[in-house]
């Protein structure tokens, strides 16, 4: 009997007894295995419950059924094990990934996060990735034994490396990074508990990113259809999604909007999801990993969408971009938030004793990178209404996000 009620697993997944460990040793569990563990304590950190009240793409007074980082997160959750269990994989290792790979972004969404880039740029710049990197090995301070969650080392490759090497074999960052380089605390990090950065992740971190790529697909396509920023007939300029459409009409005529959109995000996900399979299962027999060693050595990641697939990702993206994430309607409010974070920064740079105690001790502002670097830290890990809030008991006058 396997313990932990452990279904089948691929000898290339990752293993939890075969884990490398934790930066702090710690005893084993008698009743969760250490990626259970990881995905339990990323579950009951302070930055998780955050997510709760962070923006997606529209902001928190919008309305209640447009998604949330917290409720994007769980539906990336939901497809990742998924395609864990149909690949053999570590499902538990998957789910902690999917969990976590928000953790570092700001309020307001990809606007706080240009914000907060922009306002950092003297001092190493803003990566949401690398701040997710952060929350889980030092800001979180919850357990007597250290900061963080001290979480597997499998676990923080997958968060660092789930969208694929960072390094090259010459040691040169790869594309993402090639303008300013790899973040300086993916690197101090790495320094001091080296993660491989010029290696794949598992193919449990690769489920986990693209199990993101088909929630981000599914759900905006609804919240944007419910948001009244496209018609349903806007969608057939997109080949795929016009496919499924004459599937739905043709097998229900006549039915109503709101069951008809739920149809067709359901068969994106669905059709997005089999195709991972099929591909991946292709990708796996040609590099034929006998180890999760080989998986990460492989020249090409395993889990991955067929190239038909990959086309429709980017038509789906190229659709959402001018008609949603730049909508005017959308672009309003962003302008507003990008003002409201640029006004917290620049005030707590300048006063840092406005931030609660344990945020501006033992820095001061003749050490302005540190302060900086503080500085973002307690911004980034704001909400979309605690920086209102902030913002309104520093400044007479607050924009309004309506």
């Amino acid at each position: 009997m396997r313990p932990h009620g452990e279904r089948w697993r691929a000898p290339y997944a990752c293993d939890p007894a075969a884990t490398r460990g934790r930066l702090v040793p710690e005893g084993a569990s008698p009743t969760r295995s250490d990626f259970q563990r990881d995905r339990d304590r990323i579950i009951h950190s302070s930055a998780f419950r955050r997510l709760k009240h962070k923006t997606q793409v529209f902001v928190h007074h919008e309305g209640d059924h447009f998604r949330t980082r917290l409720t994007h997160t769980i539906e990336v959750s939901q497809v990742a094990r998924a395609l864990a269990r149909s690949l053999g994989l570590d499902e538990d290792l998957a789910e902690a990934l999917a969990l976590s790979h928000d953790l570092g972004h700001t309020p307001f969404g990809h606007t706080g996060e240009d914000a907060l880039d922009a306002c950092m740029a003297p001092y190493g710049g803003f990566d949401h990735n690398a701040q997710a990197l952060r929350i889980v090995t030092r800001l979180e301070r919850r357990y007597a034994d250290y900061d963080g969650l001290n979480l597997t080392w499998e676990t923080l490759e997958g968060l660092v490396k789930h969208n694929g090497p960072l390094l090259d074999g010459d040691g040169r960052p790869t594309r993402r990074y090639a303008e300013r380089g790899v973040p300086g605390a993916i690197l101090d990090y790495d320094a001091q508990h080296p993660l491989g950065l010029s290696t794949h992740a598992g193919a449990e971190a690769q489920a986990a990113a693209i199990a993101d790529d088909i929630a981000y697909d599914a759900h905006d396509i609804d919240d944007g259809l419910r948001a009244g920023l496209f018609t349903i007939e806007d969608l057939r300029s997109v080949p795929f999604l016009a496919e499924l459409l004459e599937e739905i009409d043709g097998r229900y005529p006549g039915l109503e909007l709101s069951r008809r959109i739920h149809e067709l995000t359901r068969r994106v996900i669905t059709r997005f999801v089999e195709d991972a399979i099929r591909d991946s299962g292709r990708r796996i027999a040609e590099v034929a990993p006998a180890s999760v060693e080989d998986v990460r050595a492989a020249s090409f990641p395993v889990v991955c969408f067929s190239p038909a697939f990959v086309e429709a990702d980017r038509a789906i993206k190229d659709f959402l971009y001018p008609r949603m994430y730049r909508h005017p309607d959308v672009t309003a409010v962003r302008a507003k938030a990008d003002t409201i974070l640029r006004d917290l920064f620049a005030r707590f740079m300048a006063e840092p004793a406005a931030m609660p105690d344990e945020w501006h001790e033992g820095v001061s502002r003749a050490d302005e990178p540190r302060l900086a670097r503080r500085v973002a830290d307690y911004i980034a890990g704001m909400t979309d209404r605690y920086a209102v809030l902030e913002h309104k008991r520093l400044f007479a006058t607050t924009p309004d996000l309506r």
